[in-house]
């Protein structure tokens, strides 16, 4: 969240993105406001990815899965879980972009202001920090329920596991760039040191998972 982006005069507009048709958050997406942004995207990925591992499951079921339809019907409502949850992460996404914006308009006409003003930016910042580290950690979830499902999924639908695994990947990915922006931009190191900590590796951790998995089934499809 960069801070040229923080101090846009354009007016923001906000919307539940789970209530929009894709075109409606699309359009909003392209516009020339700070919000949807980067974040949002990052958190559809992994809404996609879950919904994915999702539909693979109810594909995976009936007498030809009997022995596996513990497993299927658990991994069915956890993904139906982070699906909805990784939507709720959107939007917070953008409320907690819109207090950053909200931040850097304060007056700060005195030192009293000023100091204000400056503290006000640096909890925005923090909180900012907050919601893409859960959006790291759900998609490392969206990718292990993708490789438990992988070992027993219909394989008519093997592909779409794949598709789940680079979809919480590509969540896993954006969200860590979106951290480095706003801890680049936190003045405290013990802080910026608190928040790397939260999340230390564990997009790499998410990317290796997404991978090994995605090539294991493109294996198994050209075989």
């Amino acid at each position: 969240m960069a801070e040229q982006q923080a101090n846009s005069t354009d007016s923001p507009r906000t919307a539940s993105i789970g209530a929009e048709t894709i075109s409606g958050y699309l359009t909003r997406l392209a516009s020339r406001q700070p919000t949807p942004g980067g974040g949002a995207a990052a958190a559809l990925h992994a809404a996609q990815g879950a919904a994915l591992v999702a539909m693979v499951a109810r594909y995976t079921t009936g007498p030809k899965y009997a022995e596996h339809a513990a497993l299927v019907e658990r991994i069915t409502g956890i993904a139906d879980e982070l699906a909805t949850e990784a939507l709720r992460l959107a939007d917070s996404d953008e409320q907690v972009f819109q207090a950053v914006i909200d931040s850097y308009k304060l007056p700060a006409d005195t030192e009293e202001l000023k100091a204000a003003k400056s503290g006000a930016i640096q909890a925005a910042l923090v909180q900012a920090a907050q919601t893409p580290a859960q959006l790291i950690k759900l998609a490392g979830s969206v990718v292990e329920l993708a490789t438990e499902l992988g070992e027993v999924a219909n394989p008519n639908v093997i592909s779409d596991v794949a598709a789940a695994a680079d979809a919480a990947r590509a969540a896993a990915t954006t969200a860590r760039v979106n951290i480095d922006i706003n801890l680049v931009a936190i003045k405290d190191p013990s802080v910026r040191s608190l928040l790397a900590d939260q999340t230390d590796g564990l997009a790499d951790k998410v990317v290796a998972a997404a991978d090994s998995l995605a090539a294991r089934v493109r294996e198994r499809i050209l075989q």
